[in-house]
C-alpha cells in the first residue's frame, strides 16, 4: 500500500512542493523527447531514406494533433483519479516508442511511432496533467508553483538537444534513440509515485493552509477558486473560453516550428551543426532563468498583460532572428534567440495561470483539456506549413515571419479580452462568475 503524503515527506514540507519537483522532471522527458530531439535527428534520417523536410515534419503536425486528443481523453479523469497512473503509463509507452524509433524502416513507421504514439505518452507525463494537478494544489503561488515546474521544459532545451546531437554524430541515429529510450525510463517513473490528485485527499489543504489560518481567513482565495469554479460545459458557453483557445494556439505556433526548423534553418545559411544546434539551448537558458521571475509577476500582476508581453517578445524575436541570419549577423542571431527565450519562458505559466484562474479548480482538467483540440489544431499546421514553403520556395525566410506575425495577433487578442474584461467586471483579471 502507498504511504500518503504526510507519512513520505512529514509535516514540515508542503507536499505540493514535491509535485512542483515531479512535474519539472517530467516535463524535461515530456517535451524534451517529443519536441527537442527530433530537430538533431532530421539530417541524418532524411538523409538514408530520401524524404523531405515536410515529409519528416508531419510527425510534429500529427503530434500537436495527439496531445489534443490524449489530452481530451485524459482530462476529466485527471479531475478524479489525479496524473499518478497516467505518468505510470506515459512513461512505460514513452521508452518503448523511443525504442521503436531505432528500427524505423519506412516513412509510416515513422509518422505512427514519431507523430502518434510517442507524444501520447508524453501528453500523458506532460504540461497538462502538471499544471492540472498544481493547479489544485496552489491557488495563491499558482503562478510561482507551475513556473517552477515548467523550468523543466527550457532546461530541456539547454540539456536534450545538444546531448541528442552529440549522440546521433557519434554513436549514429538508431543506437541514439535507444539511448534516449533508457533516459526516459529511468527518470520518470520514480516520479509517477510522488504525484497526488489534491490536497483534501490527504487531509491538507492548497498552498500548505493549515486549519488555524483558514479559521482566520487566509484560506479566502482558494475557497473563492474553488466556489467559482466551471464544468466544461459551463466554460464552453462563455465567449473568453474561444479567445483563449485562439490566442494560446497562434502563440504555440512559433514555438513548435522553431524547435524543429532552427538546426536546418542555419545550416542551410551556412552555419555548423554545432552552432546550429546551439541556438535553442541559448533560447532555453532565458526560458529557464526567467521562469521563477515571470511566476512572480504571474501572482501579482494581470497575467493577461504579462502573456501578451511574452508573445509581442517572442513574435518581433522571429522575426529578427530571421532578418540576422538572411544576413549572416552573427551577434545579432545569438540575441535573438536570448531575447526569444525570455518570451518563451512565461508562455507556458501565464498559459495555466489564466485557465485555472478564470474557470477555477474544480474541474480545470476537463475544462482544460476541452480546449487542447482548438489550440494545438491551430499550432499542428505550423511546423508543415514551414517545411511545405521550405519544398517550395527553397527558404524559410516568409513563413518564419509569418509566424512570428501569429505571436503579435495573440498578444492583441488577448489585450483585447483583457480590457473588454475590466469593462465587465469593473475590477479587471479574473472575471466575476457564479458561485
Amino acid at each position: 500500500m502507498l504511504l500518503s503524503p504526510s507519512q513520505l515527506m512529514g509535516k514540515r514540507i508542503y507536499y505540493g512542493y514535491w509535485i512542483v519537483l515531479a512535474g519539472l522532471i517530467t516535463q524535461f522527458i515530456a517535451i524534451g523527447m517529443s519536441n527537442y530531439v527530433a530537430g538533431a535527428f532530421m539530417v541524418p534520417m532524411n538523409d538514408e531514406f530520401g524524404w523531405t523536410r515536410a515529409e519528416f515534419s508531419a510527425s510534429r503536425s500529427i503530434g500537436q494533433l495527439m496531445v489534443a486528443f490524449t489530452g481530451f481523453m485524459i482530462g476529466a479523469w485527471i479531475d478524479r483519479w489525479g496524473g499518478r497512473p497516467f505518468i505510470f503509463a506515459g512513461a512505460l509507452l514513452m521508452s518503448a516508442t523511443l525504442y521503436g524509433l531505432s528500427l524505423v524502416q519506412t516513412l509510416p513507421q515513422w509518422l505512427l511511432l514519431n507523430g502518434v504514439i510517442l507524444t501520447a505518452g508524453s501528453a500523458m507525463i506532460g504540461s497538462l496533467v502538471i499544471s492540472v494537478s498544481l493547479g489544485k494544489w496552489f491557488v495563491e503561488r499558482r503562478g510561482w508553483a507551475v513556473s517552477l515546474a515548467a523550468m523543466g521544459i527550457s532546461l530541456a532545451g539547454i540539456v536534450i538537444q545538444p546531448v541528442a546531437t552529440f549522440l546521433v554524430d557519434n554513436f549514429g541515429w538508431r543506437e541514439s534513440w535507444r539511448i534516449l529510450s533508457l533516459i526516459t525510463l529511468c527518470l520518470t517513473l520514480p516520479m509517477a509515485a510522488i504525484v497526488r490528485r489534491r490536497p483534501e485527499d490527504h487531509g491538507m489543504f492548497p498552498d500548505g493552509k493549515t486549519e488555524k489560518e483558514l479559521e482566520q481567513g487566509h484560506g479566502a482565495a482558494a475557497h473563492a477558486d474553488f466556489a467559482r469554479s466551471m464544468t466544461r460545459a459551463q466554460a464552453m458557453r462563455t465567449s473568453e473560453f474561444y479567445v483563449l483557445v485562439v490566442a494560446f494556439g497562434l502563440f504555440q505556433i512559433s514555438i513548435t516550428v522553431m524547435l524543429l526548423q532552427t538546426i536546418p534553418l542555419m545550416t542551410d545559411a551556412g552555419y555548423s551543426r554545432l552552432v546550429a544546434a546551439g541556438m535553442v539551448p541559448l533560447a532555453s537558458l532565458p526560458a529557464l532563468f526567467s521562469k521563477p521571475f515571470w511566476g512572480m509577476l504571474i501572482d501579482r500582476f494581470q497575467p493577461m498583460l504579462l502573456t501578451a508581453t511574452g508573445a509581442v517578445v517572442t513574435g518581433l524575436s522571429v522575426i529578427f532572428i530571421v532578418f540576422a541570419i538572411a544576413n549572416r549577423m552573427d551577434v545579432l542571431v545569438y540575441a535573438g534567440f536570448l531575447i526569444m527565450g525570455v518570451g518563451w519562458g512565461g508562455m507556458l505559466p501565464l498559459q495555466e495561470v489564466i485557465w485555472a484562474s478564470f474557470f477555477g479548480r474544480r474541474y480545470l482538467g476537463s475544462v482544460r483539456s476541452m480546449a487542447l483540440p482548438f489550440s494545438f489544431g491551430l499550432s499542428a499546421v505550423g511546423p508543415v506549413l514551414v517545411a511545405l514553403y521550405y519544398d517550395i520556395a527553397g527558404d524559410y525566410d516568409l513563413a518564419l515571419i509569418a509566424m512570428g506575425l501569429c505571436n503579435l495577433a495573440s498578444a492583441f487578442l488577448l489585450v483585447r479580452l483583457q480590457n473588454e474584461t475590466a469593462d465587465a467586471a469593473g475590477e479587471g483579471f479574473p472575471p466575476a462568475t457564479a458561485d
